[in-house]
């Protein structure tokens, strides 16, 4: 099934940081040319410029070596001589998840030239055999960082670590010898360009998305089925005791239109007052029928003042957390809606940055006495906030949602697909 997606407001999307690590151990002394030109063609289908694509190298073994870092060089004469320049590092044992550390905290840090949040991180890592430590944590604390990360791998390449330096299984590419790269190439090439809106409009065959365009950028790997973790986070405060039943019907109707199932979307709702609820949990219910009667049931929490910054806290703590059911460690995305009428007693900003940092994608909908500059502090983007002056939550906020979010073909929400 092919989905056409295309940015909001006609703006094409500008930046990547795109890091490539590199094994650089003995084992690898004789097919490092290889490697070094593969890097090499793969840059040169990248846009690099300043406020566009950044390119970063690193060569590892036993410890780490980067020449080239996000904000080494702007151009792409600079980089391309950069990367011709590289030579074979040496020595032994292959420590790749130390190495996939130093990329998370130094190599994608804002020292080193790492941009926000809501520019794409994408790593390649290229290895001829398995590491001498562990990858499995050092790789999950990617995924939570929202890096978007490739492996490819020759020879002895061990299969299950294989797939864990990925993102999905999807971008775990093998091949029999590091020196037959090229024809991996094309694969690769068209799967980077499929996350950079070239054309004002993408066309994939299953994807992820964080989606959009300027601040943030299109992201639509080539996923086989859909799978989203979606949290409600729901104004039960005293002041929204009347429009509470417009915003649990408002919850139901988005969530007859998903597909609920523990290999599908999960669902879960949160209420907040002065303290945060939890009403169900995303592995609480399995079925549409459960999760719309656990809905239905809702009751009104009640309680003042508004603490939003302590509800986004909670979300973050306890509810996109592997116990509670969230998928994030095997890059299922996840994301928050918030409904609310009413503006924050308490500091909304850390818990919002928190959010994103963990890959979470907020979107914020608005009533009453909503603050419009909070919504879209929480909100991962402007364009993912919608505000109405109604006492209720109108239903033509589920139209206004949809056309800033993204469509698809079919009608069919890039991000959610049920708004």
């Amino acid at each position: 099934m092919t989905h056409t997606i295309s940015c909001p407001y006609g703006e094409l999307c500008k930046q990547r940081d795109v890091v490539f690590l590199l094994d650089g151990s003995n084992d690898t002394r004789n097919a490092f040319p290889a490697m070094r030109d593969f890097v090499r063609r793969i840059v040169e289908s990248l846009d690099v410029q300043e406020n566009q694509d950044h390119v970063a190298v690193v060569q590892y073994s036993n410890d780490q070596d980067a020449r080239v870092f996000l904000n080494t060089h702007f151009s792409m004469e600079e980089v391309l001589n950069a990367i011709r320049g590289l030579r074979h590092k040496g020595g032994r044992p292959l420590n790749t998840g130390a190495a996939l550390r130093f990329v998370k905290d130094i190599v994608f840090s804002n020292s080193a030239g790492g941009r926000p949040a809501d520019v794409p991180k994408i790593l390649t890592v290229l290895s001829g055999g398995p590491s001498a430590d562990d990858v499995q944590r050092p790789s999950a604390a990617l995924k939570q960082k929202g890096v978007l990360s490739f492996s490819i791998r020759a020879r002895s390449a061990d299969d299950p670590e294989l797939a864990a330096l990925s993102y999905h299984a999807d971008y775990a590419l093998r091949v029999p010898d590091l020196s037959d790269l090229p024809s991996i190439q094309q694969e690769l090439v068209s799967t980077l360009r499929t996350m950079h809106n070239f054309s004002n409009a993408c066309h994939v065959h299953h994807f992820y998305g964080f989606a959009s365009c300027s601040k943030l950028c299109l992201i639509c790997p080539l996923l086989k089925g859909v799978q989203r973790d979606i949290v409600f986070l729901l104004d039960g405060s005293d002041d929204n005791q009347n429009g509470f039943p417009a915003v649990r019907d408002f919850v139901q109707r988005v969530v007859q239109n998903m597909e609920v199932g523990e290999n599908n979307d999960q669902v879960a709702v949160v209420q907040f007052s002065n303290d945060p609820a939890a009403n169900f949990y995303l592995n609480t219910h399995s079925t549409k029928d459960d999760v719309v009667n656990a809905i239905q049931s809702l009751r009104h929490k009640g309680g003042r003042p508004l603490n939003t910054g302590k509800a986004l806290e909670f979300v973050k703590d306890n509810v996109f957390n592997p116990s509670a059911g969230s998928r994030h460690l095997r890059g299922v995305p996840q994301f928050l809606i918030l409904l609310t009428a009413g503006r924050s007693r308490d500091n909304v900003q850390s818990g919002a940055s928190a959010l994103k940092g963990l890959g979470v994608v907020p979107l914020a909908i608005g009533a009453r006495n909503a603050d419009a500059r909070e919504l879209q502090s929480i909100s991962f983007a402007p364009a993912y906030t919608s505000e109405t002056k109604s006492k209720k939550l109108k239903t033509n906020i589920k139209r206004e949602l949809k056309q800033r979010i993204l469509k698809t073909a079919k009608s069919k929400s890039v991000i959610l697909g049920v708004i």
